[in-house]
Formats: structure tokens, C-alpha cells, sequence
């Protein structure tokens, strides 16, 4: 079977604390991601590795009627999530991690894109991204290859592999300040065209309350920002976004409005506590009477 998108990333244990409430829920980019995606009609997979201990997590998303393929681990990722009032900025802890995913462990899964979702700097290797650009578009959110724990403390750091793994990769996402980590530079799109001259065919910056910018073959595409009816919590946002990006784009929509949907999904989740759950009618709605206003909250950049 030919899948549209197939997803590679560890399911966490999320611990979210706010200035509202402590939650215990599961998260990490391959559960947010295929929560938001299961509302379209799209041919989905997801493969990841946890405990078996967290196996009820995987039962729930097969009931919702995800397609996954679990390979073994001794532990799950543990994520501790600390939010101030600004949402923008969050203090992580990680007190558990998992097997990383390698060639020699993948299912023999056929997909269209790949979109991969390392949570912690060993998660994903090279080999793995190479393998996988022969099969298919390689999608990479950048930000766990930019994270190592050190005392349970995660610490950012440049990505060491980035010159051998990124002519493999079609689609890069980063956030603002992920991106001057691993390009050194602080201007957008400075750090959009290094990322690009490193071999990425889409470079995917997003900005928080000021949308994102998408640069492919030396064009920068503006995504606005639209308002959200509440500020409740910004984790998954950014895996939301991507998951409205990329089955807008495997349904056959440009840049501009694969991105507006992201961003329009993203929008709607950062109102509620947990992963996305509206549906294609409520992201109509928003594209519909949405206004790309400055908000400041964080919508799409984690």
C-alpha cells in the first residue's frame, strides 16, 4: 500500500504545566500530528516506538482509526512542559527517553512523504533520512535534532549532521529562534536562504503571532497569523500547523494556501488544552472570516 503521508516520531508522556492547571497527557509531534490529520481524508501511517506500559495510547489513536506501526522500547519519552504566562517561551524537562529509530528497525512502509518528528537529538539518523529520501519527499520538523538532555535539562545546541543529512530532506520546519540555533543567523530569511543553499527545496519558518514565512526556488511565501477565540495552550501547535500544511499539499494546493491552512489549524488548536479537534468545516471558518491580526501568543512556533 502507497501511503500519502507516514509519520516517524515517539509518542511522549506529556506533563503540561500553565498558570491554569498541571495535565498528564500523551503528546509529542507523531500524537499531535496524527490527532490533527485523522479529520481528513488522508491515507495516513504512523510509526513509533514506546513501552508497553503506554501501549493504551496507541489503542486510543487505533480506535480513532489511525493506521500504526509500534516498535519495541524499554521506556516512553517523558516530557515536563512549563509555561509562564507568555506562552512564546516554555522550560522543558525530559525524565524519560526512548529507542531511536533506525534503518534497520522501519517497517517496510511506502509513502509519499515521510515527515519526521525526532523529539531529542539521537531519535532520528542520517542513514534513516537518506533511506528514506529513496522512497519518498522527506518532511523534517528540525526541532528535536536540536535538543539534548543534560541533569534532565534540555539543552539546544547546533545540529551536528546538518551538511550530510539536509540535501536528503524536501521540507524543513523551524521556528524562529530554532532556526538561528542551527543557521546562525537571526534575520528570517538570511536563515531561510542558508537552510535552503544546504540543499532544502522548502524551508518552513514559523514566527508565533506573526505568521510564518515558506521559502521555495528564491520565493518567499507571507502566511498570516489569524486570531484565535482563546489562549489556553500552544503545545502541538506546530505539529498541527504541519499536519494541515502537509495534506493540504498532498491534496494539491500551492504554498500560499498550504500554508494558510496550517496556520488556520494551528489557530484553532492553541484554544484548547490537548491536541486538535476541530474538523475541515471549522478551518474553513477561519480562513473565511479570520483576519491575520498581531496576537501575542505563540500559534505556530513550537
Amino acid at each position: 500500500m502507497m501511503y500519502d503521508i507516514c509519520t516517524i516520531g515517539h509518542i511522549t508522556l506529556d506533563k503540561v504545566v500553565t498558570t491554569k492547571s498541571v495535565k498528564h497527557m500523551p503528546g509529542g509531534t507523531s500524537f499531535y500530528f496524527s490527532k490533527a490529520i485523522q479529520q481528513f481524508d488522508i491515507n495516513y501511517v504512523l510509526v513509533t516506538a514506546l513501552a508497553q506500559s503506554e501501549m493504551k495510547v496507541v489503542d486510543g489513536l487505533r480506535n480513532d482509526g489511525i493506521r500504526i506501526h509500534t516498535l519495541p522500547s524499554e521506556h516512553s519519552v517523558y516530557f515536563e512542559n512549563i509555561y509562564s504566562e507568555n506562552q512564546d517561551y516554555r522550560e522543558q524537562n525530559v525524565l524519560q527517553k526512548a529507542a531511536p529509530f533506525g534503518v534497520s528497525v522501519m517497517p517496510a512502509v511506502d509513502a509519499k512523504i515521510y515527515h519526521l518528528g525526532p523529539l531529542l537529538s539521537d531519535d532520528i539518523s542520517v542513514d534513516l533520512i537518506r533511506f528514506l529520501s529513496l522512497k519518498g519527499l522527506v518532511s523534517l520538523d528540525v526541532q528535536g535534532l536540536l535538543r539534548s538532555v543534560v541533569n534532565k535539562k534540555v539543552i539546544y545546541h547546533d545540529w551536528a549532521d546538518k551538511k550530510e543529512a539536509l540535501p536528503y530532506v524536501s521540507i524543513l520546519k523551524a521556528n524562529e529562534h530554532e532556526m538561528e540555533v542551527v543557521t546562525g543567523w537571526s534575520d528570517v530569511q538570511q536563515g531561510a536562504r542558508y537552510l535552503a543553499d544546504l540543499g532544502v527545496q522548502e524551508v518552513i519558518i514559523t514566527l508565533g503571532s506573526r505568521g510564518s514565512l515558506i521559502f521555495r526556488d528564491g520565493i518567499f511565501h507571507e502566511i498570516p497569523a489569524y486570531k484565535p477565540s482563546a489562549i489556553i495552550d500552544a503545545t502541538g501547535c506546530g505539529d498541527t500547523y504541519m499536519a494541515g500544511y502537509l495534506s493540504k499539499k498532498i491534496q494539491g494546493g500551492d504554498i500560499q494556501e498550504s500554508g494558510e491552512y496550517g496556520a488556520a489549524m494551528a489557530t484553532l488548536k492553541i484554544g484548547s488544552s490537548g491536541p486538535f479537534s476541530g474538523n475541515a468545516a471549522t478551518v474553513d471558518k477561519v480562513l473565511k472570516h479570520g483576519i491575520a491580526e498581531k496576537y501575542n501568543v505563540l500559534q505556530v512556533g513550537l
